[in-house]
């Protein structure tokens, strides 16, 4: 069987039922278990592997925030996503590593953005070539060196050719910056604009400018971000913020 295995874990008959109603629903979702209180769930956690659980906080017993404690002590825990009709434990739960807080009832919507999330931190994103295009020739005046991709905090499209930009400065190498895209796909890089690919961990804050549009600012300068890239990047910020990886370079 192909898609997610997910856990729904919920006290309440009804929306146990929705939950996991709307989980097969999913083109991601290949299987869903569901789990009427959190020891039931634990059990079920402990004796097989799930790719992401969404669980209830209010429940008799173990409650949520408790049972998500424990699943973090594993040595393979399955990422969480919490499902509540209470919104003042967002802090607390993203403390503990949820990488969505969703709030009843759960709309179509926020479900597939919370399932994209899940996909991409229980799936990683396969690479042309293992490790492709760790580093890039550069040539310059008959010589020729090589720029780290670890190095670069984000890389600008000028033609036929690519600006990296590092801290140490820039570097022009010819390749379209859609193939770059290609190489560098989940290595840490995001697309953020139709010129611009970003290190995601470069990424010190976001910025306003003086048109209303958002930057993102990094040791090498600011990077526009368009606005069908503002949110994915955002949540890539999160997550990366909750890993300790912002302003460190690419991961």
């Amino acid at each position: 069987m192909t898609g997610l295995r997910v856990l729904a874990v919920d006290d309440l008959p009804p929306a146990l039922d929705e939950l996991c109603t709307m989980l097969r629903e999913a083109p991601e979702v290949g299987e869903v278990v569901g789990a009427g209180d959190a020891l039931k769930a634990l059990k079920l956690l402990q004796a097989d592997r799930f790719d992401a659980v969404f669980l209830d906080i209010s429940m008799p017993g173990l409650d949520g925030l408790e049972l998500a404690s424990l699943l973090a002590k594993l040595s393979e825990p399955p990422v969480i996503v919490f499902v509540t009709a209470h919104d003042g434990h967002a802090v607390t739960a993203y403390g503990i590593g949820a990488v969505d807080y969703l709030l009843k009832p759960v709309r179509a919507e926020r479900l597939s953005a919370a399932l994209a999330k899940v996909t991409r931190m229980a799936t990683p994103a396969p690479r042309a070539t293992p490790d492709a295009m760790a580093a890039l020739p550069v040539e310059s005046g008959g010589r020729t060196r090589y720029v780290r991709r670890d190095d670069v905090l984000f890389v600008e499209a000028h033609g036929d050719y690519v600006r990296l930009h590092t801290r140490g400065g820039v570097h022009l190498v010819r390749m379209p910056i859609s193939r770059l895209e290609e190489y560098w796909e989940g290595t840490g890089f995001s697309r953020v604009h139709r010129g611009f690919l970003l290190a995601v961990g470069a990424v010190l804050e976001l910025r306003s400018d003086s048109a209303g549009g958002l930057l993102a600012h990094t040791e090498a300068g600011d990077v526009p971000v368009s606005r069908r890239h503002a949110r994915d990047l955002r949540d890539r910020l999160l997550e990366a913020a909750q890993r300790g990886q912002l302003g460190s370079g690419p991961r």
